[in-house]
């Protein structure tokens, strides 16, 4: 993957463009540091850093057509680039590299904004049509890529991080108060929003066009699970189990393709293991370099169940490890590279660990994210189950609140969100109080609520974790972020566009059996993936939190969490942080991570993410 950056001029162009995007591009040198590029063509001026994969002499972008009237950016990849190319050169299209992404360019010639299903991959690209005057930009799917873009003076301003967007002499900094609640309230912000007011990130499965001064956006794609009531082909088990085997396998084959060495995590979980297992089938496993990262202290270490899988496998192996100490030394990298307020601390294992993988200059890692999602992962499946069958009655306030975000009184996600709502406003200060009822979250819908009416209560929340834990949050702060930082790509075998396509049509009672998560991949897992590992429950990632953080006794980490400072910021009560610090620190007291809420980590990392991005205090 790579940095993409760019203005696109509604006026007049001015001279000044150039300089802009060049300052965009040093900033975004940490995802593509192998080499750099700049192109004006007609009101579009774009910036390109490149981190070589694919290609590696030709590759350089952008990329034109053969008469150069289309003009292409992509950060991504394309996994099904050689059936496409083989297409593409039988109608006729002359490429001019071997690079994955110049598909893009003839599949548009061949059918316009129509192509995006046609991909297979991870990616988010600008492409300019001269003809036309169109541009037409879009992300992936499932979100793997970043894209960002706002409005500034007369022009479209777009990066794949926000700090390149600021370089822009004229960007606002302000805090986006509903992004902030739907931090403290959701696993994270949910797009278009952003912490940035003004600046807005592409939903995933979305596109958007500009032309004849005219901008829309518009979605091609999204995990739409069948009705109840829908006449829906059903097979026996082995069917199913067998389909998705084969169809992971591809998804993993094609994701080891590169011109450089491509590695994978080990966390000690079964999706992760069910990668590497697979990775023994296509390459010699012993020549193919592992990581690991094993967290101290009681209650978080995975060690075990990784040397189990290590043990099996034999790969090249290298780990990392993380400690409380960690936390404090990263913690202003960490936030500068999130763009935003954090609700957990884990992204700094993540950084950790992709800085391992680079020191041994791997540039791509395959990952197990995505599993949960898809296959009921998590403990809420299970919860949601018990649930139904006790009838448990809640207020009628929650009720209508359900029914205004979810379009179900019954659905329970996460949290009682009228009960929370009010532990959340004491977190606020006096001004923010007063401005509640404008930025609250829960104020309107958050997903298409026609997405999950009448669906298997299974596929209900696998729709919802899909859209406000995976783009934003898993795959963007905690993924890409972490990763690009250290100039590495991470890759998503679970996320392949067949397979997320498959799995909406495998019966729910195949995902969560007899209240065992994830059964269907238990089964494909058997045999290959250590028993312990298989028979282990879904243990989730977890790093030390606040709790942890304050026993340092950081003097920086005291600062960003003083009296005054919170109190000056305006955006939190100072003298309830100072209640939360007190009893944080008292002995015995513990969080139940990740099931608490870290009040205190999300005003930590909200106080550093505000230094750092320079914003104004309220």
């Amino acid at each position: 993957m790579c940095g993409i950056c760019g203005i696109y001029s509604f006026n007049s162009r001015h001279s000044s463009i150039q300089g802009i995007v060049r300052k965009m591009m040093k900033v975004l040198v940490h995802r593509g540091p192998d080499e750099s590029n700049f192109l004006q063509k007609g009101p579009l001026s774009v910036g390109f850093t490149r981190l070589k994969i694919n290609d590696l002499k030709n590759g350089m972008q952008p990329i034109l057509n053969e008469d150069k009237t289309i003009t292409l950016i992509c950060n991504g990849e394309i996994y099904n680039h050689n059936e496409l190319r083989n297409e593409l050169l039988n109608a006729g299209h002359i490429f001019g590299s071997n690079v994955d992404v110049e598909v893009i360019v003839h599949l548009y010639e061949e059918y316009g904004e129509q192509l995006l299903n046609r991909l297979n991959g991870q990616f988010a690209f600008v492409l300019y049509d001269e003809r036309s005057k169109k541009l037409f930009c879009a992300r992936d799917q499932v979100g793997i890529c970043p894209f960002f873009y706002t409005f500034i003076n007369g022009s479209f301003v777009f990066a794949s991080e926000i700090k390149a967007i600021l370089e822009h002499p004229r960007a606002v900094r302000n805090i986006d108060l509903e992004t902030l609640d739907q931090i403290m309230t959701f696993p994270g912000a949910v797009a278009p929003n952003t912490m940035f007011e003004g600046i807005s990130s592409l939903e995933n499965g979305h596109y958007l066009i500009i032309e004849d001064n005219k901008f829309f956006v518009k979605e091609y794609w999204d995990l739409k699970y069948p009705s109840i009531d829908e006449q829906v082909e059903v097979h026996g088990e082995n069917y199913y189990i067998e389909k998705l085997d084969y169809l992971l396998d591809q998804a993993v084959k094609m994701r080891l393709k590169a011109e450089i060495p491509v590695g994978f995590y080990i966390s000690g979980g079964l999706d992760s293991a069910l990668i590497a297992s697979k990775v023994t089938k296509f390459e010699n496993i012993h020549e193919i370099p592992s990581f690991s990262l094993d967290v101290e202290g009681k209650g978080f270490s995975e060690r075990k169940y990784q040397q189990l899988v290590q043990d099996r496998i034999k790969s090249k192996h290298y780990e990392q490890i993380f400690s409380v100490q960690n936390l404090c030394d990263y913690m202003e990298q960490v936030i500068y590279h999130s763009e935003t307020m954090l609700k957990e601390s884990y992204n700094t294992a993540s950084f950790m660990l992709s800085n391992l993988v680079h020191e041994k200059h791997i540039k791509a890692v395959l990952t197990g994210e995505g599993a949960d999602e898809l296959f009921a992962g998590y403990v809420g499946y299970r919860f949601d189950q018990i649930r139904s069958r006790q009838n448990i009655a809640c207020r009628d306030c929650e009720k209508l609140l359900r029914e205004r975000i979810w379009g179900d009184s019954e659905f329970y996600y996460e949290k009682d969100y009228s009960t929370y709502t009010e532990i959340k406003k004491q977190m606020y200060s006096r001004n923010m109080k007063q401005q509640f009822d404008e930025f609250n979250c829960l104020r309107k819908p958050v997903i298409n609520k026609d997405r999950i009416r009448k669906i298997d209560l299974v596929h209900k929340r696998s729709y919802v974790d899909y859209k406000l834990r995976l783009p934003e949050h898993l795959l963007a702060n905690h993924g890409d972020r972490m990763a690009m930082a250290h100039s590495v790509e991470c890759r998503y075998p679970f996320l392949d566009k067949e397979v997320m396509e498959f799995s909406r049509f495998i019966p729910a009672n195949l995902k969560l059996k007899n209240l065992t998560e994830k059964y269907i991949l238990k089964q494909i897992a058997k045999g290959h993936v250590p028993q312990e590992v298989v028979n282990r429950p879904k243990f989730p990632f977890v790093t030390p939190g606040s709790v942890n953080i304050l026993k340092q006794n950081n003097e920086y980490i005291h600062d960003m969490l003083s009296y005054e400072k919170i109190k000056k910021d305006g955006y939190f009560d100072a003298d309830k942080v100072e209640n939360l610090k007190v009893q944080y620190l008292q002995d015995g007291f513990q969080l139940n991570l990740p099931y608490d809420t870290d009040y205190l980590i999300l005003v930590l990392t909200f106080s550093i993410f505000k230094d750092i991005f320079k914003i104004s205090s309220l």
